[in-house]
């Protein structure tokens, strides 16, 4: 679990993160006390998606990993007001390139919210 291209490129980084948890296989992460770390990492070291957890235990983050390491999507639940014009909570999604740089927010559509739906903990379609 490194940091924007180290580990991807061989370079080989300390943990930032510790695994707090697992859901449908895939850890649980947050950051290590004192590193000030409040996102999941930009690249995975082996795994294929990561997760971060409201305080209440409801999904607020996934990150999906390519088989090269590096960030490929990330789905949330967070006010995202460029995208609603309001505060409220949305379901959401950005997409990553290699050099880091993700799309604006888009509404997370059905399909795919139905391919993650069971690491989506707490989150429901809004039928």
């Amino acid at each position: 679990m490194g940091g924007r291209g180290t580990f991807a490129s061989g370079k080989p980084v300390a943990y930032t993160y510790e695994t707090v948890g697992k859901i449908e296989g895939v850890k649980v992460l947050c950051g290590k006390k004192g590193t000030g770390i409040h996102d999941l990492p930009a690249e995975a070291h082996s795994s294929h998606m990561y997760i971060k957890l409201h305080k209440d235990g409801t999904l607020n983050m996934l990150r999906v990993y390519g088989d090269d390491h590096y960030l490929k999507a990330e789905i949330a639940y967070h006010p995202e007001p460029d995208l609603t014009g309001n505060h409220n909570p949305v379901l959401l999604i950005h997409y990553y390139d290699k050099d880091f740089k993700r799309t604006g927010a888009s509404y997370l559509d059905r399909s795919t919210f139905e391919k993650y739906k069971k690491y989506l903990i707490g989150r429901k379609w809004y039928d």
